[in-house]
């Protein structure tokens, strides 16, 4: 079986976020995943995650707007600078947390213009920061609308532009199956390029046992594949406690 580790934006979200750590260890995982840490000081995140002794795979970037704009605006043309600042105070965050993923996101918009800014920004994060590992994410259109990467293919073209070493694909069942229809073809075909692996269920985003996806063989790929990472349990859990949706990974 891979191994397996906690989105704790998504998991244990029934208790408060620094609580959530020690939940985490307790149910077995060494190592967790936080969408955007930025709401509390990054010491205090690395207490947590030191006191319980978890490896930090990943954190999304840029941090939200609070200000109320959408979030991710990598391909958006016309805020390349912004991106730059919003990187920086990203990678201030990593310098403290290390975490081994930044996920950046692309944003809102579509064409031509949107995937040469969402390149460029790439290549800039990438060569800003050469030994920290970003990735890409495909995110399926019906629950994110207008969203620039909305299928594999064309995070493809958008890895083989951008050309660095430390840029890589983030696949996740739950998205590969609702944009393509068969999330374990997508592994058979781009798991070559995948540099982390998140699951949930389709279309529920619940814990792996609903829906169509077969979870036993995707992990019996997944473990018969290249990739040796972390596999991400990024999910909604359908259980009150986060515990007792656990079951599948046993």
């Amino acid at each position: 079986m891979p191994k397996f580790a906690a989105n704790i934006s998504l998991l244990f979200s029934e208790l408060p976020y620094l609580d959530r750590f020690q939940a985490a260890a307790a149910a077995g995982f060494e190592a967790v995943e936080i969408l955007f840490p930025y709401e509390t000081a990054a010491k205090e995140t690395q207490r947590a995650l030191l006191a319980n002794g978890l490896e930090l795979l990943l954190i999304n970037a840029p941090p939200p707007n609070y200000t109320g704009g959408e979030p991710g605006y990598a391909a958006i043309p016309g805020g390349e600078d912004r991106f730059q600042r919003d990187i920086r105070r990203v990678l201030r965050y990593a310098d403290v947390l290390r975490p081994g993923i930044i996920h950046v996101m692309a944003g809102y918009e579509k064409g031509e213009a949107a995937q040469q800014t969402f390149v460029r920004n790439l290549k800039w994060a990438a060569d800003q920061a050469p030994k920290q590992q970003f990735t890409i994410e495909p995110l399926n259109s019906g629950d994110q609308p207008g969203y620039f990467l909305d299928d594999y293919n064309l995070a493809r073209e958008v890895l083989a532009a951008v050309d660095r070493p430390n840029v890589g694909l983030q696949y996740d069942a739950y998205h590969a199956q609702l944009i393509h229809g068969d999330a374990a073809k997508v592994w058979d075909e781009f798991s070559a390029s995948a540099v982390h692996v998140q699951i949930g269920a389709a279309p529920s985003r619940s814990e792996p046992g609903s829906g169509p996806v077969d979870f036993d063989a995707l992990f019996a790929a997944i473990d018969a594949s290249a990739y040796d990472g972390w596999v991400s349990a990024e999910y909604n859990p359908s259980t009150a406690r986060t515990e007792d949706s656990l079951g599948w990974m046993s």
